[in-house]
């Protein structure tokens, strides 16, 4: 269901449809709003004027190399859970379980 969300950035407000929940996309936009102040704030001191434009082009510069990053780190995770699974089924396949020590997959009955 498409919900209304608003954002102010620069004095503007902007409101955009949302196909997220109202929550997600709150979140989204408050994200935003405190990447593009942070931005704000690292060039205040700067003497010279920084367009609004550069600044969103700035926030939007730091949120995809966070993007990145956590998709990095994550690739690598599931790179190590996967390492990890398949040396724990080696070793599980190299010794036999005692009898009375029952193996059940996932969906089947004892």
């Amino acid at each position: 269901m498409e919900q209304l969300v608003t954002i102010e950035i620069f004095g503007q407000t902007y409101t955009f449809k949302s196909e997220s929940e109202t929550a997600r996309a709150q979140e989204v936009v408050d994200f935003l709003v405190k990447e593009v102040r942070k931005v704000e704030n690292q060039l205040k001191d700067r003497t010279m004027h920084i367009s609004n434009m550069a600044i969103l082009v700035l926030a939007a510069l730091n949120i995809v190399n966070e993007y990145f990053e956590c998709k990095r780190k994550n690739a690598t995770l599931l790179e190590k859970i996967s390492n990890r699974s398949d040396r724990l089924i080696r070793l599980l396949e190299r010794h036999e379980p005692p009898d009375d020590f029952v193996i059940v997959q996932a969906g089947t009955e004892c």
